[in-house]
């Protein structure tokens, strides 16, 4: 899979898949996640995505952004713990503005940001907005999207099989994001410190500054156990589907002839 990397290629194997390949700019975040998984949850999922959907579609995948919009205590753990290293909004707008208008002067016209962090949306749109809301033609074109707005419902009875849905904000190191890196990169994930901690009531408003008794030591604001890695499997093949499903939509998509396992993504 390495030849899919834009960083693993020379500038002339990156320039003659410009007019006939899709861009997917993986953008993640640096934050804690418990302490049963990596700092870099954020980015491992958006780029294992990537590499998933560009299995299925001729695609580039662009380095992966790192750093993310500011943690929220109620939806990532806030900047309480070390390891978690925010941007300012304006300047994750700024980076994601300069990075996206570089790729258009090379010649991308079909371009998918495929985000891993909660807090970012909002400003990857605004990026997206700025350097496009001017333009009368419909290419260059810039999608942008993510994991948890692509799992189809008929889904989550599966994924929540033990324990109650609570929402994509309380998932933050809880079963889907735990069960999706047990099937991507089960090396880093340390099954034997998934707690039950978390978050009994959930805040309907946000804090400055925040609280430090809002969420537990741990980090967690809900319970990761009942995660597998069939869950995650499932979840990655049900997302994949439904991405590529609108890709076609909207980009001309050539689908490869050869299809490869989706085992391979762990390779």
């Amino acid at each position: 899979m390495s030849q899919i990397f834009a960083r693993n290629m020379t500038w002339k194997e990156y320039q003659a898949k410009v007019e006939d390949h899709i861009l997917i700019l993986p953008v993640g975040s640096t934050e804690q996640h418990g302490p049963h998984l990596p700092l870099g949850v954020d980015c491992i999922i958006a780029e294992k995505y990537s590499e998933s959907i560009a299995e299925k579609v001729k695609a580039v995948i662009a380095p992966t952004i790192t750093y993310g919009y500011k943690s929220q205590p109620a939806s990532g753990g806030g900047p309480l713990f070390p390891g978690t290293v925010d941007l300012n909004g304006s300047t994750l707008t700024s980076l994601i503005y300069d990075v996206l208008k570089e790729f258009i002067a090379d010649g991308w016209k079909n371009i998918l940001i495929m985000s891993g962090h909660y807090e970012n949306d909002a400003f990857l749109a605004e990026a997206c907005d700025l350097l496009l809301r001017d333009q009368k033609e419909e290419f260059p074109k810039i999608l942008l999207s993510n994991w948890w707005d692509n799992i189809s419902p008929e889904l989550l009875p599966t994924i929540f099989d033990e324990v109650e849905f609570k929402g994509w904000a309380m998932e933050h190191a809880a079963i889907t994001e735990t069960s999706m890196m047990m099937y991507f990169t089960p090396d880093l994930v340390h099954e034997d410190l998934i707690t039950d901690d978390g978050i009994e009531n959930a805040p309907t408003y946000q804090r400055f500054p925040p609280s430090k008794n809002l969420i537990p030591a741990s980090g967690c604001l809900y319970t990761g156990k009942s995660s597998t890695a069939e869950k995650g499997r499932l979840i990655v093949e049900n997302v994949s589907t439904n991405i590529i499903s609108f890709l076609k939509k909207e980009f001309t998509v050539e689908r490869k002839e050869i299809y490869v396992t989706n085992s391979s993504i762990n390779k």
